[in-house]
């Protein structure tokens, strides 16, 4: 049942919205994993960010993706936490756990073969800013896959159109860079700082004014 309300929300609700009310400018799509494991790496603005990226696989691998998110903050009452991990599918860490490993979960998902969605700001920035550092979460979870791919991604439009702390939903475009991807096998220690490169070299592609 859960499976076929995920697939109802995306394709009745989500999609609608990002293509129609909102509208997508997708530069480099072909880029895009055809299969897992994977990780989607992007910077983050919005809660449309995750349901941006998840529109950008078609419906019939909508079980193949899951955004890696905060334990603490999506399953932190009964109906969210049913929502967050029945209808998007979430995998959740625990940004404070005091016993075992808190990505546990996420080594699962990609020894299952499952394409990953991640922030490495750690949460949602101010509109259409980028912070300087990427958390080494990622780094940490390549350098036990080193041969998969992680893809850099830069969004532009979605911190306008539903920014932290706001509920109104405003319909910007959104302009989506996708990158070649890299593997902890070719950046080693180096890896988090490669990504915040290269995402910052998609977002200069797009010779965006800065928004105030």
């Amino acid at each position: 049942m859960s499976r076929l309300l995920r697939f109802l929300f995306f394709a009745l609700i989500v999609r609608p919205i990002i293509y129609v009310l909102l509208g997508l400018n997708v530069r480099n799509y072909k880029r895009l994993p055809n299969k897992g494991p994977a990780i989607l790496v992007a910077n983050h603005n919005s809660h449309l960010d995750t349901l941006v990226l998840m529109s950008l696989i078609p419906l019939s691998r909508l079980s193949e993706i899951h955004p890696v998110a905060a334990a603490d903050y999506f399953l932190r009452n009964k109906l969210l936490s049913w929502f967050a991990l029945e209808i998007i599918g979430i995998i959740p860490i625990r940004r404070a756990s005091k016993g075992g490993n808190p990505l546990r979960l996420v080594f699962d998902a990609i020894q299952n073969g499952k394409i990953l969605i991640l922030f490495p700001e750690g949460t949602r920035g101010q509109p259409e800013k980028m912070e300087d550092q990427f958390k080494e979460g990622i780094r940490l979870i390549a350098r036990k896959f080193p041969d998969m791919p992680v893809y850099p991604i830069f969004l532009h439009g979605l911190g306008k159109s539903l920014p932290k702390g706001e509920g109104l939903f405003v319909p910007f475009f959104c302009d989506i860079f996708i990158g070649e991807p890299l593997t902890y096998q070719e950046s080693g220690k180096q890896m988090t700082q490669q990504i915040h490169s290269r995402i910052t070299a998609l977002a200069a592609e797009g010779q965006f004014p800065a928004w105030e």
